[in-house]
């Protein structure tokens, strides 16, 4: 099943696809591309993706049945590399290409995944775990923050949405940046829509880093998430991971250039007091 049709220049048309548009070049094609296609592409990289069990990743077509815990999806790519995948299906061509932009940080959410799915099948226990839970919105629907300036990142927690994108844009387009991981929000980003939030996780960074080249940039996030995913103590529980109303980023929506956007509180939604529940 395939949300839209095909659009070869998809990466283009949205600063919200910048992490991907490397790998997407070699997509550019008049069909939908598979398998084989992104094979080519991992298999051309430089520097392998290997998983943290050690098989180098490739794509194969999905499989409707899965027999064993072993042929479970994160199981079969931890322990087998490979990655099913639906042909002519935007969400499993993001999560591909996620793998090709992240791969460290791909392997290690696979890695917890495993190892919390063996954790709860030792146990028996009938439900997913609220670190499962975490793991599978930041692989769906994370966002990775990267900001210079301390004051700034502390508004985006604290869910000053109009101060940090309005009242300080110019300050919060020179100091932070933020990367798309989720391959679900990336799906959305091809027709985004008001109440499209991610969640995120921030990494301290200096002004510096933001003159580098992207491919730099996304090479040190990646290395950076992944050893924050392949801590335990991380990732326990979904609380952890701050909301971003993804279309008030400047650059990424033309109405957030209008004050009032900001004032649409269904969508910009101010912070929940502990105490009382309340925003």
């Amino acid at each position: 099943m395939m949300s839209q049709p095909w659009d070869p220049d998809f990466a283009g048309r949205s600063p919200m696809f910048e992490p991907l548009r490397a790998a997407a070049r070699g997509l550019r094609g008049p069909y939908w591309p598979g398998c084989d296609d992104l094979n080519r592409i991992i298999a051309a990289r430089s520097a392998p993706i290997v998983t943290a069990g050690g098989r180098p990743l490739r794509l194969v077509e999905q499989q409707l049945r899965q027999a064993t815990f072993e042929d479970e999806y994160e199981p079969r790519i931890y322990l087998r590399g490979e990655a099913q995948f639906r042909s002519c299906n935007w969400h499993d061509l993001f999560n591909a290409l996620v793998w090709l932009a992240f791969p460290a940080a791909k392997a290690a959410l696979n890695q917890r995944h495993y190892r919390e799915l063996e954790r709860q099948r030792a146990s028996g226990a009938p439900n997913r775990g609220p670190a499962q839970d975490a793991l599978t919105l930041f692989d769906e629907g994370g966002v990775i923050v990267a900001a210079s300036d301390s004051g700034l990142a502390a508004r985006l927690t604290g869910c000053q949405w109009k101060e940090l994108f309005w009242l300080l844009r110019s300050e919060a387009a020179q100091c932070m940046r933020f990367y798309l991981f989720g391959h679900a929000l990336y799906e959305k980003a091809l027709a985004p829509f008001a109440g499209v939030t991610g969640r995120s996780v921030m990494f301290a960074v200096t002004d510096a880093f933001f003159a580098l080249p992207i491919a730099q940039q996304l090479g040190d996030l990646d290395a950076r998430l992944a050893a924050r995913i392949g801590d335990p103590a991380q990732f326990s529980a979904t609380r952890e991971l701050a909301p971003v109303p993804i279309l008030g980023v400047p650059g990424w929506c033309a109405d957030n250039q209008d004050e009032r956007y900001y004032d649409n509180l269904d969508y910009f939604r101010p912070a929940r007091n502990e105490i009382t529940g309340r925003r």
